[in-house]
């Protein structure tokens, strides 16, 4: 009994925690398999409405680089929707033109969002994101397993990697690391985020799946504004 008691309480925080992820556009379930890459296609440009396809955020947030056009997806890996939009958004971003400049930035609303982002920042400081981005999405959303603390990320960096885990501790705790989860978190609140995945064009507009209509419809506006910046330069 006792053991059955740790096991729905071990489900009903899961399910709390996913809470906090929503896109706006219908819930659908962590999949257990995903498409190849191959299958997905980057979909047509279609016309982005604003307040519709987009919303335009009131104060422009400066880019990384005024010579490209930006666009950053800002995510959380406990979010099932953007581990389901994940697959399609490498493939669309693999096909962007040489004048867009793809980028994630970690949400945090809470502590262990905050534990997420500098996994994420781990791995770009140690040059492994593309060995342990899956990885991470799926031991969350497909196994339930939280990935709460340093501990079971370092875990997941040497199976994944074969970094040792000193090396990931000291980069998980370094000051880059910190200083730039911290940088991640005042720029989604100068966007005014809502919720995971959403779409930055430029610093000026805010793609959702309520506002686009769906996951794939957020590349079509993107695809749109990006059109819109690139005739303004």
């Amino acid at each position: 009994m006792f053991k059955k008691m740790l096991s729905l309480i071990s489900v009903f925080s899961f399910l709390i925690l996913m809470s906090a992820c929503s896109d706006g556009a219908e819930p659908t379930a962590a999949k257990t398999a995903q498409p190849a890459a191959s299958s997905v296609q980057t979909p047509p440009v279609t016309d982005a409405k604003d307040g519709e396809g987009f919303i335009r955020i009131a104060q422009p947030v400066r880019t990384s680089n005024p010579d490209k056009i930006e666009v950053v997806e800002v995510f959380w890996y406990g979010c099932s929707h953007c581990y389901n939009f994940d697959p399609m958004l490498e493939v669309w971003q693999r096909n962007t033109a040489a004048d867009v400049e793809f980028h994630r930035s970690p949400a945090m609303w809470n502590d262990l969002m905050v534990v997420h982002a500098k996994a994420y920042y781990t791995a770009l400081a140690l040059g492994v994101l593309d060995k342990v981005h899956e990885p991470i999405f799926k031991a969350i959303n497909l196994d339930r397993n939280m990935l709460r603390d340093a501990d079971a990320l370092a875990s997941l960096f040497v199976e994944h990697t074969g970094i040792d885990e000193a090396t990931f501790r000291k980069t998980f705790d370094s000051f880059g690391v910190n200083s730039q989860v911290k940088q991640a978190d005042a720029r989604a609140r100068a966007y005014g985020i809502a919720g995971t995945p959403e779409l930055i064009v430029n610093g000026k507009y805010r793609i959702t799946g309520r506002s686009a209509g769906g996951r794939r419809e957020m590349l079509q506006v993107a695809e749109e504004l990006i059109a819109i910046e690139r005739a303004s330069k």
